[in-house]
């Protein structure tokens, strides 16, 4: 499922679309800034592929579709932080017995997301937007919650610095359209900012009893008052 380019603008700001020029900015941003993460931390991708090499074996890369700007897929690149399963079916209590010890490391440091960054110097993705979620989503959402599309995903975003994995589904789609209707260059800055001081917090990683968050299975409507039994 994707969503149709004519009937979505590609950012809301309060009923107006940005200027062209915080548009180019953005994409130098992300370009700029995806290419100094990588050169400056490369021992560090180093050391990590090693880990996950010596601890889990091969693959060390996880590769995953995601929806991207208007639903269409993309291929997610992260370190692996969990042992392969053996089962076709996997769920949530699965994830968390297979995350491994450094698996927590790399999650609880970010450090598992920087081969992300790859993305986000090809286009797939912008430094700063939604977090890229499971391509079954898209089919249970809300017409409100799918606008989180309207944005290219982002490795941080409204949601990570306001709670991230910590927040219930509904709070995290709030955040995200919160930032479609309300994006500008300095409250991207601001984002990354506060990306920074969460990162060296450590706050967020895991939603209650979770490895990450539960599965989405979709809002369900109020049920009116005269529906009830």
């Amino acid at each position: 499922m994707t969503f149709p380019r004519e009937s979505r603008d590609p950012v809301r700001n309060r009923g107006r679309a940005p200027a062209l020029a915080s548009r180019i900015a953005k994409r130098v941003i992300d370009v700029a800034g995806s290419a100094a993460v990588l050169a400056a931390t490369a021992p560090v991708l180093g050391a990590a592929a090693l880990l996950v090499l010596g601890t889990m074996g091969r693959p060390v890369l996880f590769r995953q579709r995601r929806p991207g700007w208007h639903g269409e897929p993309f291929e997610v690149i992260k370190f692996r932080t969990m042992r392969l399963s053996r089962s076709a079916a996997v769920s949530a209590q699965d994830d968390a017995a297979r995350l491994t010890a450094v698996g927590r490391l790399l999650r609880a440091t970010s450090i598992d997301e920087l081969p992300t960054l790859i993305s986000v110097l090809k286009g797939d993705m912008s430094l700063v937007g939604p977090r890229p979620l499971l391509m079954q989503y898209l089919d249970r959402y809300t017409p409100e919650q799918a606008r989180r599309h309207d944005v290219k995903p982002g490795i941080t975003g409204w949601a990570q610095i306001n709670g991230r994995n910590a927040l219930s589904w509904q709070k995290k789609f709030d955040h995200d359209v919160w930032y479609v209707d309300h994006w500008s260059f300095a409250l991207d800055l601001e984002i990354l900012a506060r990306t920074a001081w969460k990162v060296i917090r450590r706050e967020g990683i895991s939603h209650a009893g979770e490895a990450t968050m539960p599965e989405f299975m979709g809002t369900q409507s109020p049920v009116p008052d005269g529906a009830r039994s």
